[in-house]
Protein backbone atom coordinates (compact mmCIF):
# COMPACT_ATOMS: atom_id res chain seq x y z
CA UNK A 1 0.00 0.00 0.00
CA UNK A 2 3.05 2.41 0.35
CA UNK A 3 4.58 1.83 -2.50
CA UNK A 4 0.95 2.19 -3.80
CA UNK A 5 0.76 5.41 -1.98
CA UNK A 6 4.20 6.94 -3.50
CA UNK A 7 3.11 5.80 -7.12
CA UNK A 8 0.32 8.40 -7.06
CA UNK A 9 1.98 11.21 -5.36
CA UNK A 10 3.38 12.87 -8.43
CA UNK A 11 -0.11 12.65 -10.13
CA UNK A 12 -1.97 14.28 -6.88
CA UNK A 13 0.85 17.31 -6.53
CA UNK A 14 0.37 18.13 -10.43
CA UNK A 15 -3.13 17.39 -10.69
CA UNK A 16 -4.99 20.42 -13.10
CA UNK A 17 -8.20 21.79 -11.33
CA UNK A 18 -10.80 22.51 -13.86
CA UNK A 19 -12.53 24.95 -11.25
CA UNK A 20 -11.76 28.07 -12.82
CA UNK A 21 -11.62 30.49 -9.35
CA UNK A 22 -9.02 28.18 -8.28
CA UNK A 23 -6.75 28.33 -11.26
CA UNK A 24 -7.35 32.35 -10.81
CA UNK A 25 -6.44 32.49 -7.45
CA UNK A 26 -3.02 30.52 -7.64
CA UNK A 27 -2.36 32.82 -10.59
CA UNK A 28 -2.74 35.68 -8.54
CA UNK A 29 -0.71 33.79 -5.52
CA UNK A 30 1.69 33.41 -7.93
CA UNK A 31 2.10 36.41 -8.81
CA UNK A 32 1.72 38.71 -5.69
CA UNK A 33 5.37 37.13 -4.64
CA UNK A 34 6.40 40.12 -7.07
CA UNK A 35 6.12 43.51 -5.19
CA UNK A 36 7.81 45.08 -7.66
CA UNK A 37 10.68 44.89 -10.28
CA UNK A 38 12.04 46.67 -13.19
CA UNK A 39 13.06 45.53 -16.81
CA UNK A 40 14.63 46.43 -19.50
CA UNK A 41 12.60 46.02 -22.50
CA UNK A 42 13.16 45.73 -26.38
CA UNK A 43 10.19 46.67 -29.29
CA UNK A 44 10.24 45.99 -32.37
CA UNK A 45 6.91 47.25 -34.38
CA UNK A 46 5.05 45.46 -37.36
CA UNK A 47 2.62 47.61 -38.92
CA UNK A 48 2.52 47.77 -42.96
CA UNK A 49 2.34 51.76 -43.14
CA UNK A 50 4.39 52.78 -40.22
CA UNK A 51 7.83 52.73 -40.61
CA UNK A 52 8.81 52.37 -36.02
CA UNK A 53 12.29 52.27 -35.73
CA UNK A 54 13.24 49.42 -33.21
CA UNK A 55 12.64 50.88 -29.16
CA UNK A 56 14.41 50.43 -25.68
CA UNK A 57 12.45 51.19 -22.80
CA UNK A 58 13.04 50.54 -19.04
CA UNK A 59 9.87 49.55 -17.21
CA UNK A 60 9.81 49.74 -13.32
CA UNK A 61 6.32 48.11 -12.07
CA UNK A 62 4.74 47.97 -8.02
CA UNK A 63 1.97 46.06 -6.88
CA UNK A 64 -1.06 46.63 -7.21
CA UNK A 65 -0.72 48.88 -10.69
CA UNK A 66 1.65 51.40 -10.67
CA UNK A 67 3.92 51.53 -13.48
CA UNK A 68 6.44 53.85 -14.69
CA UNK A 69 8.21 53.90 -18.59
CA UNK A 70 11.64 55.34 -19.03
CA UNK A 71 12.26 55.79 -22.34
CA UNK A 72 14.31 58.32 -25.52
CA UNK A 73 11.72 59.14 -27.51
CA UNK A 74 8.95 56.14 -26.31
CA UNK A 75 6.05 55.43 -28.55
CA UNK A 76 3.87 52.37 -28.50
CA UNK A 77 0.96 50.82 -29.96
CA UNK A 78 -2.51 50.61 -27.97
CA UNK A 79 -2.05 50.50 -24.17
CA UNK A 80 -2.32 46.90 -24.11
CA UNK A 81 0.88 46.52 -25.81
CA UNK A 82 3.09 46.05 -22.96
CA UNK A 83 2.56 43.08 -20.88
CA UNK A 84 3.42 44.01 -16.99
CA UNK A 85 1.32 42.19 -15.17
CA UNK A 86 -1.52 39.52 -15.47
CA UNK A 87 -4.04 41.35 -12.68
CA UNK A 88 -4.56 44.05 -15.18
CA UNK A 89 -7.45 41.59 -16.99
CA UNK A 90 -8.41 40.94 -13.21
CA UNK A 91 -9.29 44.50 -11.73
CA UNK A 92 -13.41 44.31 -11.81
CA UNK A 93 -15.70 42.02 -10.91
CA UNK A 94 -15.93 39.19 -13.18
CA UNK A 95 -17.36 35.69 -14.20
CA UNK A 96 -14.92 32.66 -15.26
CA UNK A 97 -15.72 29.70 -16.76
CA UNK A 98 -13.55 26.79 -17.81
CA UNK A 99 -13.59 25.72 -21.52
CA UNK A 100 -11.06 23.22 -21.98
CA UNK A 101 -7.13 22.43 -21.83
CA UNK A 102 -5.01 22.74 -24.61
CA UNK A 103 -1.26 21.93 -25.25
CA UNK A 104 0.65 25.24 -26.14
CA UNK A 105 4.66 24.74 -27.15
CA UNK A 106 4.55 21.70 -25.24
CA UNK A 107 3.17 22.57 -22.06
CA UNK A 108 -0.82 22.11 -20.99
CA UNK A 109 -2.88 24.86 -20.44
CA UNK A 110 -6.40 25.64 -19.00
CA UNK A 111 -8.65 27.78 -20.96
CA UNK A 112 -10.64 30.25 -19.32
CA UNK A 113 -13.04 32.87 -20.28
CA UNK A 114 -13.39 35.87 -18.94
CA UNK A 115 -16.64 37.51 -18.45
CA UNK A 116 -17.04 41.74 -16.76
CA UNK A 117 -19.96 41.79 -14.81
CA UNK A 118 -20.48 44.96 -15.45
CA UNK A 119 -19.30 47.64 -17.98
CA UNK A 120 -16.53 50.01 -15.79
CA UNK A 121 -13.35 48.48 -17.54
CA UNK A 122 -12.71 48.51 -21.15
CA UNK A 123 -12.75 44.52 -21.66
CA UNK A 124 -15.35 43.04 -23.54
CA UNK A 125 -14.44 39.15 -23.13
CA UNK A 126 -10.79 38.08 -22.43
CA UNK A 127 -9.69 34.33 -23.16
CA UNK A 128 -6.02 33.64 -20.94
CA UNK A 129 -4.49 30.04 -21.49
CA UNK A 130 -2.91 29.70 -17.76
CA UNK A 131 -0.20 27.09 -17.66
CA UNK A 132 -1.18 25.36 -13.66
CA UNK A 133 2.00 23.88 -13.25
CA UNK A 134 4.04 27.22 -13.11
CA UNK A 135 0.88 29.60 -12.65
CA UNK A 136 1.23 31.48 -15.65
CA UNK A 137 -0.38 33.17 -18.49
CA UNK A 138 1.13 31.48 -21.68
CA UNK A 139 -1.80 33.44 -24.40
CA UNK A 140 -4.33 36.50 -23.72
CA UNK A 141 -6.90 36.83 -26.43
CA UNK A 142 -9.18 40.13 -25.16
CA UNK A 143 -11.52 41.75 -27.21
CA UNK A 144 -12.10 45.80 -25.95
CA UNK A 145 -14.39 48.88 -25.97
CA UNK A 146 -11.97 51.35 -27.40
CA UNK A 147 -8.59 49.50 -28.76
CA UNK A 148 -9.99 46.70 -30.70
CA UNK A 149 -8.76 43.54 -30.90
CA UNK A 150 -5.75 41.71 -29.42
CA UNK A 151 -3.84 38.61 -28.61
CA UNK A 152 -0.78 37.91 -26.97
CA UNK A 153 1.64 35.04 -26.67
CA UNK A 154 4.37 34.82 -24.01
CA UNK A 155 7.79 32.87 -22.99
CA UNK A 156 8.67 32.64 -19.75
CA UNK A 157 12.31 31.01 -20.20
CA UNK A 158 14.21 30.12 -16.99
CA UNK A 159 12.49 33.31 -15.27
CA UNK A 160 13.04 32.58 -11.46
CA UNK A 161 9.16 34.71 -10.92
CA UNK A 162 6.41 34.32 -13.35
CA UNK A 163 7.33 38.09 -15.65
CA UNK A 164 7.93 36.90 -19.16
CA UNK A 165 11.26 36.93 -20.86
CA UNK A 166 9.41 37.95 -24.61
CA UNK A 167 5.77 38.39 -26.19
CA UNK A 168 4.89 38.83 -29.03
CA UNK A 169 1.50 40.79 -29.04
CA UNK A 170 -1.11 40.99 -32.20
CA UNK A 171 -3.85 43.70 -32.78
CA UNK A 172 -6.70 44.71 -34.87
CA UNK A 173 -7.77 48.22 -33.58
CA UNK A 174 -8.53 51.59 -35.08
CA UNK A 175 -5.51 53.59 -36.98
CA UNK A 176 -6.83 56.59 -35.10
CA UNK A 177 -6.39 54.70 -31.83
CA UNK A 178 -2.18 54.27 -32.12
CA UNK A 179 -0.37 56.58 -29.92
CA UNK A 180 2.32 59.23 -31.42
CA UNK A 181 3.26 57.83 -34.66
CA UNK A 182 0.75 59.04 -36.91
CA UNK A 183 -0.89 61.58 -34.47
CA UNK A 184 0.15 65.13 -36.69
CA UNK A 185 -1.12 62.85 -40.04
CA UNK A 186 -3.85 65.79 -40.97
CA UNK A 187 -5.11 63.27 -43.90
CA UNK A 188 -5.67 60.14 -41.40
CA UNK A 189 -8.25 62.73 -39.27
CA UNK A 190 -10.34 63.68 -42.19
CA UNK A 191 -10.72 60.13 -42.92
CA UNK A 192 -13.34 57.70 -41.64
CA UNK A 193 -12.07 55.16 -38.85
CA UNK A 194 -10.23 52.42 -40.65
CA UNK A 195 -9.18 49.21 -38.98
CA UNK A 196 -5.20 48.23 -39.25
CA UNK A 197 -3.26 45.10 -37.77
CA UNK A 198 0.19 44.90 -36.25
CA UNK A 199 2.49 43.10 -34.55
CA UNK A 200 4.88 43.69 -31.40
CA UNK A 201 7.64 42.19 -30.76
CA UNK A 202 9.13 42.67 -27.04
CA UNK A 203 12.01 41.19 -25.27
CA UNK A 204 12.66 41.80 -21.63
CA UNK A 205 15.62 41.58 -20.17
CA UNK A 206 17.73 42.28 -16.61
CA UNK A 207 14.56 42.10 -14.48
CA UNK A 208 15.54 43.45 -10.47
CA UNK A 209 12.81 41.91 -8.49
CA UNK A 210 11.43 43.13 -4.94
CA UNK A 211 13.98 45.70 -4.40
CA UNK A 212 11.44 47.85 -2.27
CA UNK A 213 10.75 50.68 -5.37
CA UNK A 214 9.89 53.90 -3.82
CA UNK A 215 6.40 55.48 -4.67
CA UNK A 216 8.20 58.58 -5.43
CA UNK A 217 9.10 56.81 -9.15
CA UNK A 218 5.79 56.96 -10.33
CA UNK A 219 5.57 60.40 -9.46
CA UNK A 220 7.86 61.60 -11.78
CA UNK A 221 7.08 63.19 -15.17
CA UNK A 222 9.26 64.71 -17.93
CA UNK A 223 9.99 65.08 -21.46
CA UNK A 224 11.75 61.08 -21.57
CA UNK A 225 9.18 59.17 -18.97
CA UNK A 226 5.84 58.45 -19.02
CA UNK A 227 3.51 57.47 -16.07
CA UNK A 228 0.53 54.65 -16.16
CA UNK A 229 -1.23 54.44 -13.03
CA UNK A 230 -4.67 52.53 -12.21
CA UNK A 231 -5.64 52.49 -16.18
CA UNK A 232 -3.11 49.37 -16.68
CA UNK A 233 -3.99 47.23 -19.76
Amino acid sequence: MKFFTFLLLPFIIFAQSNNPDVIIRNLKNEFNKVKDYSVDVNIKVDVSFLKVPEMNAKIYFKQPDKIHIQSEGFAMLPRDGLYTSPLSFLKNDYTAIYVRDEIIDGSNASVIKIIPLNDKGDLVLTTMWIDQKRNVILKVESTTKTNGTFTMDLNYGDNKYPLPSSMLFVFNAERSKLTQFDRNDENSKKKKPQMISGKVYISYSNYVVNKGLPDSLFEQKGKNNSNISSDVH
